[in-house]
């Protein structure tokens, strides 16, 4: 079993969150709050309302959950892929086939629901939270004051099984979105490698880890919509029945357009983003390989 790649994935996932979450709030709020006119009015009106911390909310959940999730996408990643090329090959260390690595990532992919789905709820919930940042607690009171007391307030009021609401359609977004991510990244990899060289150059897997992500968000986006307003339909007035009840009202009254809402942001936000997280997960990975 390759341990390397699930600490690396670990650190990697970490680091990506830092750099990515306040474009993610964002995504999140222009795709479930329909107040927002675009992505600029969006940014724009939680500075004014909110302050810089509005853009942070509920992050801290996150960093330690998409740690762990990033431990298992890249673990489970390696692992199926050793298999794979075990019986294709009966060699694990053999070149592995493009369908390999699809097949691969789509494993990684679902295999981290279980964990993301509970973490992924709490943030847009929180996210699409907006308390202004001048008022005092008398003037106004969330309904949830941080990450702990989100999850306990939705396991409450909506049951274990509300935590993970949007599960579905999470798995539907991340199984084809790591699959065409590790694609992604392994050929633009190949292609800008010399064949004598058996490791990437750092300029490759900037650039490779960057488009990957952009690559893997053109997929995943339109469930990424669906997933976000499933997670919301707790608060207030229940809108949806479900899954494909959710995908119907929006498709009949927003338009197909509406399923690539946020997209342009998720692939500006995926560059620097996986860009970050290819690089520490190559650079631990490298560290930890000899010994691992």
């Amino acid at each position: 079993m390759h341990l390397a790649d699930f600490i690396a994935g670990s650190v990697g996932g970490a680091f990506g969150v830092a750099v990515g979450y306040p474009l993610d709030t964002v995504k999140v709020r222009v795709q479930t709050q329909q107040r927002f006119t675009g992505v600029w009015h969006c940014i724009l009106s939680t500075c004014k309302e909110e302050g810089i911390r509005g853009f942070y909310k509920g992050m801290s959940m996150p960093v330690t959950t998409v740690s762990v999730s990033s431990s298992v996408v890249f673990g489970v990643y390696r692992n199926v892929l050793q298999c794979l090329r075990q019986l294709r090959y009966a060699a694990p260390e053999a070149s592995p086939a493009k369908l390999d690595i699809f097949l691969s990532g789509l494993a990684g992919g679902v295999a981290q629901v279980s964990v993301m789905a509970p973490a992924d709820i709490v943030k847009v919930r929180l996210q699409c939270q907006t308390e202004p940042y001048n008022v005092t607690d008398q003037q106004f009171k969330p309904k949830y004051r941080g990450p702990i007391h989100c999850l306990f307030t939705i396991a409450r009021e909506e049951g274990f099984l509300g935590l993970y609401k949007g599960a579905g359609a999470l798995a539907l977004r991340d199984g084809p979105s790591f699959a065409t991510y590790f694609l992604t990244y392994n050929t633009i990899c190949d292609w800008l490698t010399p064949d004598k060289q058996s490791k990437p150059e750092w300029k490759v897997v900037l650039l490779a880890g960057g488009v990957s992500g952009m690559c893997g968000w053109c997929f995943g986006t339109p469930m990424d919509v669906i997933k976000a307003r499933l997670q919301m339909d707790g608060l207030g007035k229940r809108r949806y029945r479900g899954f494909f009840h959710c995908i119907v009202v929006s498709l009949r009254t927003e338009g197909p357009g509406v399923l690539f809402r946020g997209l342009g942001l998720n692939c500006i936000r995926a560059f620097p983003v996986n860009m970050s997280v290819f690089a520490m997960y190559e650079l631990v990975v490298r560290f930890l390989r000899p010994v691992s």
